[in-house]
């Protein structure tokens, strides 16, 4: 048996990116984790979100571009953490 995470719906946030309002609809997990990316990185939520609609190709919706970049992000810090030192 597996045990799952706490799940939610998504939920839709708006931002504003290159002076155009759009919505943006992700788990509460994702946008607590981006939030902390964002801190992390010094930059704004909104500001991180515009660079990385900037970065994705054309054929990849944004809320996928968000999620798959917390996800890289994540696997990144995990494997640093995990990571001897020294190595």
């Amino acid at each position: 048996m597996i045990e799952l995470p706490r799940m939610s719906q998504p939920a839709k946030r708006s931002v504003t990116i290159d002076g155009h309002r759009t919505s943006v609809s992700l788990e509460d997990a994702f946008w607590r984790e981006f939030r902390e990316i964002a801190r992390y990185r010094g930059i704004s939520p909104a500001g991180l979100i515009a660079a990385i609609d900037h970065q994705r190709p054309p054929d990849v919706g944004l809320a996928t571009a968000i999620r798959l970049f917390v996800l890289a992000e994540v696997k990144s810090a995990s494997t640093l953490a995990a990571s001897p030192i020294g190595a």
